[in-house]
């Protein structure tokens, strides 16, 4: 097959992303074609609405399931345990701009990469969808990639979601991930238990197992996987409990007592959602929800749903790749309009719709729509779209959309 990349290359094209290792995945990204723009499906409750945009303010006649609703809110703390009468909340985590997971990422959002044959933001969408007690549902994102959940939404068959941005562009003007959930709350008018998650998450146990504990406990929650490797926990926050309890919590720690952590989906009583503002006013960190938890857990008592299985924080090329393995389970994907010829495919490769394939080998990699491959070993590579790459030989290689590389004359 083609010679490896590290030898002679000739690249062309106005917009080059280049090719990027998947280790030091730093180069420029330019943007694909633009998506249709149609308007959220939304559900009417009244025609006559005040407060904040978003969310739902009834005035002048309510209608009897409205108010039913209403009872049925204040009804949860005096009847605890029945199903029927308890509702939540829900926020999903979608405004990080993963710039690690660059170029395939610059102009689209990470939630919305191709995972199997669905997303993992589609995954959570699908779980909250089905639980009746979670009633209204804010996807938490920017303004760089609002039209892009704004379509995504209006093609999909969800009642819930509804997007809430918020005012920022670029990775510099974040608020950090406590800070906007701070804001969305306040914005939206939040006062309900609410179940917060991240949407770029993919994890192996039930949503809804999840909330039948945070129902059962009456107090915060969060979920806590055991990764294994105190190496590894040095990257996220560290449980230690008694029994359920979370007794000590550690953000990033230097030294990793264990490798029990907090991933990111929480359950929060409408009251722990009031002590976001006296956490930040105290020029608390306004970043990962870690630092949160760890003031708050001193304060009062937080649980945690320890689960088995899996779970990939999708934020690296490595983990996304791992992502879609797990999904694939040594099976490949190839989906319909995908032409694949006189090639060779190893295990947990994804080729899209519209891409080409011709005399290649490819093992655990991604060619994103329109792409063509010709004469390649492709090996943990992701390609973007509508990309031209001919008689390379690509390891651990991250290339960018709209790209042309070829090796030889």
């Amino acid at each position: 097959m083609g010679s490896s990349v590290r030898a002679r290359c000739l690249a062309w094209s106005s917009t080059v992303d280049g090719v990027v290792p998947i280790s030091a995945a730093t180069s420029l990204g330019v943007a694909g074609p633009s998506r249709s723009r149609r308007p959220i499906r939304c559900r009417v409750v009244s025609s006559r609405t005040t407060g904040r945009p978003g969310r739902r303010r009834l005035s002048g006649q309510v209608p009897s399931c409205a108010l039913l609703t209403g009872v049925f809110r204040a009804m949860k703390k005096v009847l605890p345990g029945h199903g029927d009468a308890y509702f939540m909340d829900a926020v999903v985590l979608a405004g990080g701009y993963a710039t690690r997971l660059w170029p395939i990422t610059k102009h689209r959002p990470k939630m919305l990469l191709p995972v199997g044959e669905s997303t993992v933001i589609d995954r959570i969408f699908a779980e909250i969808e089905s639980d009746d007690r979670i009633e209204d549902v804010y996807v938490s994102t920017n303004e760089r990639f609002a039209e892009d959940f704004r379509a995504h939404l209006a093609e999909g068959d969800y009642e819930k979601p509804e997007l809430s941005v918020e005012d920022t562009s670029e990775e510099s003007e974040k608020f950090g991930v406590v800070g906007a959930l701070a804001q969305l709350v306040e914005r939206e008018g939040i006062d309900s238990d609410t179940l917060v998650i991240a949407g770029d998450n993919l994890i192996s146990f039930g949503v809804s197992d999840f909330l039948d504990f945070f129902e059962a406990k009456g107090s915060a929650c969060l979920a806590a996987y055991d990764v294994g490797s105190r190496e590894r926990a040095k990257s996220y926050g560290l449980v230690s409990l008694d029994g359920d309890q979370v007794v000590d919590f550690q953000e990033k720690p230097d030294e990793p007592k264990s490798t029990l952590v907090s991933i990111a989906c929480y359950g929060f009583p409408a009251e722990t959602l009031g002590e976001l503002s006296a956490y930040l006013d105290d020029d608390n960190n306004p970043d990962e929800p870690g630092w949160f938890l760890e003031w708050l857990h001193t304060r009062e008592a937080v649980y945690a749903f320890t689960f088995d299985g899996a779970w990939f924080d999708i934020g690296t090329p490595e983990s996304y790749l791992d992502a879609v393995a797990w999904t694939l389970d040594g099976d490949n994907c190839i989906e319909d309009g995908a032409a694949v010829d006189d090639s060779d495919l190893g295990h947990n490769v994804h080729v899209m719709a519209d891409a080409t394939v011709v005399g290649s080998n490819l093992d655990a990699s991604i060619v994103f729509p329109g792409a063509t491959i010709r004469g390649c070993d492709l090996r943990a590579t992701i390609i973007d779209e509508d990309t031209h790459v001919e008689n390379l030989d690509l390891a651990e290689a991250l290339i960018g959309a709209h790209t042309q590389i070829a090796n030889g004359g």
